[in-house]
């Protein structure tokens, strides 16, 4: 009879640890379920027993038998022998937890199995989309160069636990070869490029360096490519030039897909869903390019009120600084006291600005700033496909044409029959030509249907985009409230109001 598991002594690593591994609360894979053994670094014999105490053999690796599993290994790795007694004998306030190192390789195993078993359909979320890499690109202080100043980033990388250093030619240079390689996917733009810059503008681009490295390592398809990781990881020098020598012939996406020659089946029927979709995503790069527009502009305000609360603080002590002798009477002793007292404070009003004016920046625009360079990057997709793909097609069908019309000609009018077999054999070059065209058009549209998918994806990101904004509002006010409440007794007691004032009177 099979141990059954109490509710309540159930830890909440265990459940996090099943959303890690399962895929919207399915039953785990068993490969996935493998992997995750194997980092518990456990004796093969250990493990065997393991898996087959747990269930997983009798049927599919379900939550029960996943929580099995970790109680299990985490005894085990203390030393005792994994048997259903320990289950009966527990007597403690929650089961025990294992040690299971990196569950990257968990994570993205589950991924290629969904995108495997599931073809035609993304099914990922938002959340699992971020659990791919977590990026970071820092700007390098000091600018290098004899003559021509150049600067350089660091990028951090969580998945590769990599951390290397590019300039932006090299970020240049993996953004064509993307382009070449996978020709109809989503390949954001990069941020531009500025012979003379200044320290925002070298602040600007660094956050979109960062928004479009995080884009491409979190592309469910893109990352999982050689050249991404090739650029994460390698520490030579004069890396633009290498990784062009190494990856300039590398074959484009539909070359090695294993769905090319089967997409047609994998692309909706409807071809208005396409045509739908684009429009839609046209109309959200406005609205979300508005919202952008209207974040930044909220912090550049809460800049600018942190810039004036410095500014009055700089008068108000100069005020209490100034020197007017005899003229002087005793309360102007008193003000110019209260003036340097809350100048100081007033210092506090312009920090705690600022703090929130570049917590609002990371939070709220920097995130509106990511899902806006995917949806301008969809909208750029498909003009590129519209106007290279698409028009290649056509030339190909013009071509075709052509050498039927000369054909038709030449029997009309008793050409000789050898050329008549050129036109032929080139007419047959022409049609392999036209069906590989047509193959590349239906692996493109199969690219555009996953790719419109990803965007909705990152759709979710409005929800805890405005959540954050809010928060963020209240907190803001409510903690400069707190502080302008804290000036107004340092105020009261240097600073009193006359009489008139008191009464409304000037």
């Amino acid at each position: 009879m099979a141990t059954e598991l109490t509710e309540g002594l159930i830890p909440a690593v265990y459940r996090d640890i099943f959303e890690v591994c399962s895929h919207n609360g399915s039953p785990i894979h068993k490969e996935v379920y493998q992997v995750l053994l194997n980092q518990c670094k456990l004796d093969a014999a250990l493990l065997k027993t393991i898996w087959n105490l747990a269930g997983p053999p009798q049927g599919e690796v379900t939550r029960t038998s996943l929580y099995k599993t970790l109680a299990l290994v985490a005894w085990t790795q203390q030393g005792k022998s994994p048997t259903d007694k320990l289950f009966q004998n527990f007597n403690g306030n929650e089961y025990p937890l294992p040690q299971l190192g990196d569950l990257n390789p968990v994570r993205n195993l589950k991924l290629q199995i969904n995108l495997k078993d599931n073809p035609a359909t993304l099914g990922l979320t938002y959340g699992e989309i971020m659990q791919l890499d977590s990026i970071c690109v820092e700007l390098v202080p000091e600018k290098k160069g004899l003559f021509l100043k150049h600067s350089e980033y660091v990028i951090t990388s969580r998945r590769f636990n990599s951390k290397a250093t590019r300039r932006y030619n090299d970020f240049v240079a993996l953004y064509e070869l993307l382009l070449a390689r996978f020709p109809y996917r989503i390949v954001p733009r990069l941020p531009p490029k500025k012979i003379v810059s200044d320290s925002h503008f070298l602040e600007a681009r660094r956050r979109g360096l960062h928004r479009w490295m995080t884009l491409v390592c979190r592309h469910p398809t893109i990352s999982r490519d050689q050249l991404v990781a090739y650029f994460l990881t390698d520490q030579g020098p004069d890396f633009q030039y290498r990784i062009r020598d190494i990856y300039r012939r590398a074959p484009d996406e539909f070359m090695t897909s294993d769905f090319a020659a089967n997409s047609k089946h994998l692309i909706p029927n409807e071809c208005t869903e396409f045509a739908a979709n684009r429009e839609q995503v046209r109309t959200l790069v406005q609205i979300i390019g508005k919202l952008k527009y209207l974040a930044d502009a909220e912090v550049e305000r809460a800049q600018c009120r942190a810039k004036d609360a410095e500014d009055l603080a700089a008068q108000l002590k100069a005020l209490g600084s100034i020197n007017i002798g005899n003229v002087a009477t005793g309360s102007w002793t008193g003000m110019q006291k209260g003036f340097v007292t809350i100048s100081g404070e007033l210092l506090s009003v312009s920090n705690r600005s600022q703090q929130h004016a570049n917590l609002e920046q990371i939070t709220v625009c920097e995130r509106l700033g990511l899902l806006l360079d995917m949806l301008v990057a969809h909208r750029d997709l498909c003009e590129r496909l519209e106007k290279g793909l698409a028009h290649d097609h056509q030339t190909a069908l013009a071509k075709m044409l052509s050498l039927k019309k000369r054909k038709i000609q030449g029997v009309i009018r008793g050409t000789d029959t050898e050329s008549v077999e050129q036109l032929e054999a080139k007419m047959l070059t022409q049609e392999n030509v036209i069906t590989n065209m047509e193959l590349r058009s239906d692996f493109s549209l199969y690219c555009v249907h996953m790719e419109t998918q990803l965007v909705y994806a990152y759709l979710e990101t409005l929800s805890s985009i405005f959540n954050s904004n809010v928060s963020l509002k209240i907190r803001a006010h409510s903690e400069l409230a707190e502080i302008w409440k804290q000036v107004m007794p340092t105020v009261e007691k240097f600073l009193p109001v006359d009489y008139g004032a008191k009464n409304g009177k000037s």
